[in-house]
């Protein structure tokens, strides 16, 4: 029975006490009671502003956003949910900052504005969104559709990463590195999470490798973004919505950078200047290679390469896959096919063909391999959550993988390459390097790695794991090699990894579908600062016939790498597998191909000194012509080669586009003006390839390999111009890093032409000095009758004008100014 207290009060009763506090307390401690609901959360209004450096902060009270002056035209923008940021740490990203001229913060009455030179960086106060405006024109380049948000990730710790920006009715995008399809990206959404694709689709996503960057276009201006998470990750091009792209990832920081342009060249320009370009390839690597799975028994491997020779077929190196060792065991020789590898190496050497091989990163569990036992025993391979060792299926049956995100690993993984580098081996296949496992597909997420130090589980290393592997397989051989520039190649990476090799396109099919998207994908890596990058000539699965086979060859001349290959349950696919008339016009191409490698050396090194994309697709020399945001047949090859490749069966015709000034007709020397499509004939014999009018094309005799002859002359093929045009012939040693130290020669040629008399210039910088003497001049297109031509000063009269028009002279290589009247 309640009381009642002198005050009126309810007494409760003494009984129901402990029954009301243990409710009490159980309430307060249950979790689930306290927890705040899971829910997308977003930026809110800025609320404090701080600055260290190049770098601001600005606070909503909860979460940060760092925005960091990396240059006058990149700006990087990181968000930490909760206020503390990750330790500052990125494969793809080894130096951030670089030179800044002036940058500087201001407060208006709706937000603030990080200014440099070039761009300025808008914070809006009441929402947090961001936007980036050119200075010059005041155009708004990209601009947050709504504040940057995120989401707690229950099960692994962390956030989902989101990032939404405004897409303008007009832009298009490019980029984002090894995707099928179109060129143009608007309207699709990718996944980036490094997949063994055999037999990829045209639209198939995710393919190997993972580039988080690419380029916008609107107005006739571009910017980038490149979205520094390996972590799996997603992008919409107007997709879900079509006035908004965005970007998002599964974990990890938002981090991202903008790139302003405001052309396409200038951003994949700066983008390079961030993650790196590639270094000098030793010169053999541009030539021809030859490549199956597999070519075994060594006789079989000695025949492949003197059919090349007695056929006077070019080719410089030949691939041993993963057949040549024993039970698949990396590292080792399977001695029934190859009794002596050393002595075959060297019989290979001796006709000028290197040798390639295959490395994988599965390492067959067996205590009596000397490789396991030493992964073993230094605890060098990957373990899973509960500290037992990842282990699947691959190539030598059940294996274990090492942590190729672990410093130690690396260097002993490089050293592993010695026996191979001492018997001859030129250069190293990474392949199966997603990683990729049979049955599951890759590792599982709970697979632990080190990060150099930055600890993470697979779902972190997943997408950099292919690019250690290379990057541990580069170092290893240019320490080894003492001096000589390592040939590497992988399948799969991230962002970055073209500071260590090159890289094909996969597993593609014998189609003409895929012979247009192998197209467009070496462009779309060119543009995703990936240069070194080639197909599967002829498709790796399929049986292409005669005419596929030599249109792909067409290609592959003009693709920065040149390999044929083919899975072994196919016929035979060398140059001379399908007759006449395919042989000799295989040869014919490849042929070319080693003409011209002194433009294309030189256009490497435009690449590696200067960040200039080697292939460039038509968007980049003409983006503010809006149809060619969808033109993606077309390509040059650095500024002075453009190529149209036949992409259709039966063709002996195509439309082709050229870009404005005046192009010449590699084959006829007809002169055509640009801005417009032309009609071009193409039979079989021949491919559409147009010379820039003002080029200098230098050019090396015929060679069967690289190095096989002593070159005593180089011709210049110079085309006349109305105007003043630069060109470059870049030369070293073609094996060593002694370029590094200014032992290398680039000669910059200046052609003036005018209506009745053409000027060339040359200028020399560097140490190198070639062995030849002589250049031997071929001129094109003079638009008046020579009466005399000047070499320093001192008039020639040995020169000759044939029935085109073209002139043929000789001169030592040493000359400051030609003058032709």
């Amino acid at each position: 029975m309640e009381e009642i207290n002198e005050q009126g009060s309810e007494i409760i009763d003494k009984e129901n006490i402990q029954e009301i506090v243990e409710e009490t307390i159980q309430h307060l401690n249950n979790p689930v009671n306290v927890l705040e609901a899971i829910v997308k959360r977003y930026l809110a209004a800025v609320k404090k502003v701080e600055k260290d450096g190049n770098k601001f902060y600005f606070s909503d009270g909860e979460a940060r956003v760092e925005v960091r002056v990396v240059s006058d035209e990149i700006i990087r923008i990181r968000l930490a949910p909760h206020g503390v940021f990750l330790e500052d740490f990125s494969y793809a990203v080894p130096v951030v900052d670089q030179k800044v001229s002036t940058f500087s913060l201001t407060e208006m009455e709706d937000h603030y504005a990080i200014s440099t030179n070039t761009i300025t960086c808008k914070i809006k106060k009441a929402d947090f969104c961001i936007s980036f405006i050119d200075n010059n024109s005041q155009q708004v380049m990209s601009e947050d559709a709504a504040p940057m948000h995120w989401e707690e990730n229950v099960d692994f710790g962390g956030y989902y990463v989101f990032a939404t920006k405004y897409c303008v009715a007009e832009e298009n995008f490019f980029g984002l590195g090894d995707k099928s399809g179109n060129l143009n990206l608007r309207g699709r959404r990718f996944q980036n999470w490094n997949t063994d694709a055999y037999s990829f689709g045209w639209d198939q996503d995710p393919l190997y490798r993972t580039i988080p960057f690419y380029t916008g276009v609107h107005q006739g201006a571009a910017y980038g973004v490149f979205f520094d998470n390996t972590f799996r990750s997603y992008f919409d091009f107007g997709k879900e919505d079509q006035t908004k792209t965005s970007f998002w990832s599964d974990g990890g920081e938002l981090q991202y950078y903008y790139i302003h342009g405001p052309h396409v060249m200038d951003v994949v320009k700066r983008y390079q200047s961030i993650t790196g370009t590639h270094p000098m390839p030793p010169k053999w690597a541009l030539g021809y290679h030859q490549c199956r799975w597999s070519y075994y028994p060594e006789k079989k491997v000695i025949d492949i390469a003197e059919g090349f020779r007695s056929r006077n077929i070019p080719c410089d190196a030949i691939y041993l896959d993963i057949d040549y060792m024993d039970g698949y065991r990396c590292f080792t020789w399977n001695k029934k096919y190859f009794p002596d590898p050393k002595r075959m190496i060297k019989q290979l050497s001796d006709i000028g063909m290197k040798t390639v091989v295959m490395i994988d990163p599965g390492i067959k569990v067996d205590d009596n391999y000397w490789v396991f036992k030493e992964g073993k025993e230094n605890n060098y391979f990957c373990r899973r959550s509960d500290d037992y060792y990842m282990e699947g299926h691959v190539w030598p049956g059940r294996c274990q993988f090492p942590d190729f995100t672990n410093p130690k690993v690396r260097e002993w993984w490089g050293g592993l390459y010695k026996e191979l580098v001492d018997m001859g081996v030129a250069g190293v296949w990474n392949d199966m390097n997603e990683p990729a496992v049979f049955g599951s597909g890759t590792f599982p997420n709970d697979v632990r790695h080190n990060f150099d130090g930055h600890r993470g589980s697979h779902r972190k290393a997943h997408n950099v794991y292919g690019t250690q592997m290379m990057r541990s397989t580069y170092d290893g051989l240019k320490k080894l090699m003492r001096n000589k520039r390592p040939f590497t190649i992988t399948r799969a990476g991230y962002a970055g990894m073209q500071r260590y090799g090159s890289v094909w396109t996969g597993d593609n099919v014998a189609t003409w579908e895929h012979l247009k998207m192998g197209n467009i994908q070496c462009q779309r890596m060119a543009m995703s600062g990936v240069p070194f990058c080639g197909t599967d000539i002829g498709g790796f699965s399929g049986e292409p016939d005669g005419e596929l086979f030599t249109r792909w060859i067409q290609l592959g001349t003009f693709s920065p790498f040149m390999r044929a290959h083919s899975a072994g349950d196919t016929a035979e696919r060398e140059p001379w597998s399908f007759g006449e008339p395919f042989t000799s016009i295989n040869r014919k191409f490849i042929e070319l191909r080693y003409r011209l490698l002194p433009y294309m050396y030189s256009v490497f090194w435009e690449h590696h000194r200067y960040g200039f994309p080697i292939l460039r697709p038509v968007v980049m020399l003409e983006q503010e012509v809006l149809k060619n945001q969808f033109r993606e047949d077309e390509f040059a090859f650095g500024d002075k080669i453009l190529v149209c490749p036949i992409l259709e069966q039966g063709a002996i015709s195509r439309m082709v586009y050229l870009p404005a000034g005046q192009w010449y007709n590699f084959w006829t020397n007809e002169l055509l003006e640009g801005g417009n499509e032309v009609h071009v004939e193409a039979s079989i014999e021949s491919m559409p390839i147009f010379i820039k009018a003002g080029a200098v094309v230098p050019e090396y005799p015929v060679m069967q390999y690289v190095g096989e002859k002593n070159i005593e002359e180089v011709t210049l093929n110079v085309y006349f111009a109305n105007n003043e045009v630069n060109s470059f012939f870049y030369e070293d040693h073609g094996d060593t890093f002694a370029y590094e130290q200014d032992i290398y020669s680039e000669k910059k040629f200046i052609v003036k032409g005018e209506d009745k008399s053409l000027q060339i210039e040359q200028t020399t910088e560097g140490l190198y000095t070639s062995t030849y003497e002589l250049y031997c001049f071929n001129i094109t297109g003079l638009p008046f009758e020579v009466r005399e031509i000047w070499i320093d000063d001192r008039e020639i009269k040995d020169f000759v004008v044939n029935y085109e028009g073209n002139v043929h002279f000789k001169h030592s290589k040493n000359f400051n100014v030609i003058k032709i009247n």
